[in-house]
């Protein structure tokens, strides 16, 4: 039996908790009745009415003052919890490795949930254009296992914040509302899921058995979509259609090499997933996508998100 199913909660450390997810991860245990902490930077620690610190506090989260860079504070809030999880940037990846070795030394951790939260870095087929994004990650993963640290990790491919509010339309803000670039065919998919719905079924995992040493992958029924099904509903809704601008894969790698950045990147990804498949070329069991092992989290369907954009 499950620490859950007997009546007791994990105690839950979130780093990275001033974050977008950090901040979700950390309302989302608290929610679920999880004694939860935050590891908050000393800057932060000293104003707890801070905008970023004041909603953790009114949840009910428990601040404690450290950072990834001062290896007594993590080890100190560590030795407090059952569950790490944390949730800061790719590009801060590798600072993660005190943390690992915090969590090997404390020996209390029963599941560690590291930085991962998009694609599957072991999937991806995009070989040297990610300038070393997912190679981080791999390098995270790796150290994890050879320290024989209990872990999930999970994949939840894009964030409905990242690409979708403009349609997969990279330089607007909005979407498109008289034509609009499809990358590839459009009939290759990819997967978004909302900050808060990934951190609800973060937590489903962290007590439960089945995930234990497993990758959770994300691939909610409604929210995996082709650019060509996210026209067809952007065209519903607006009640108009819109003129389709196909972009092959020949030209998406010209734009690729000669775009500045951040845009290059968004290209990579979008390349990755609208092209590649990335986010959809391989099979999954049913035992280890999260909308089947948690049938019970409510979650925001690609077509609803739409509706707020209109």
């Amino acid at each position: 039996m499950s620490e859950a199913a007997a009546g007791t909660r994990s105690r839950v450390l979130v780093v990275g908790a001033t974050g977008r997810l950090g901040g979700s991860l950390a309302r989302a245990s608290l929610a679920a009745g999880h004694p939860t902490f935050a590891l908050v930077r000393p800057h932060h620690f000293a104003r707890p009415d801070s905008p970023s610190l004041a909603p953790l506090v009114a949840a009910g989260a428990t601040l404690l003052e450290g950072s990834l860079e001062d290896y007594q504070s993590l080890l100190e809030a560590v030795r407090q919890v059952d569950v790490v999880i944390c949730a800061v940037p790719t590009k801060l990846a590798l600072e993660q490795k005190p943390l690992i070795r915090a969590i090997k030394e404390a020996g209390c951790v029963k599941r560690f949930i590291p930085a991962e939260f998009g694609l599957d870095p072991t999937k991806v087929q995009i070989g040297d254009m990610d300038y070393g994004f997912y190679e981080k990650k791999i390098e995270i993963r790796h150290l994890i296992e050879a320290e024989g640290i209990p872990h999930t990790y999970i994949c939840c491919n894009f964030f409905m914040r990242y690409l979708l509010p403009s349609l997969v339309q990279p330089g607007l803000d909005a979407p498109p509302r008289d034509k609009i670039k499809i990358f590839g065919d459009g009939n290759t998919k990819g997967v978004f899921v909302k900050d808060g719905d990934v951190a609800q079924f973060t937590i489903c995992t962290i007590d439960d058995p089945r995930t234990l040493n497993k990758t959770v992958y994300l691939r909610p029924p409604g929210n995996v979509c082709s650019m060509n099904e996210l026209a067809n509903l952007w065209e519903t809704k607006i009640n108009k259609s819109l003129k389709r601008i196909y972009i092959t894969e020949e030209q998406l790698l010209k734009e690729i090499l000669d775009a500045p950045f951040p845009l290059k990147m968004d290209l990579i990804f979008i390349y990755s997933a609208f092209v590649k498949g990335d986010h959809t070329y391989f099979e999954i069991d049913s035992l280890i996508e999260g909308t089947q092992l948690y049938p019970h989290v409510n979650y925001t369907k690609v077509n609803e998100y739409l509706d707020s954009l209109v």
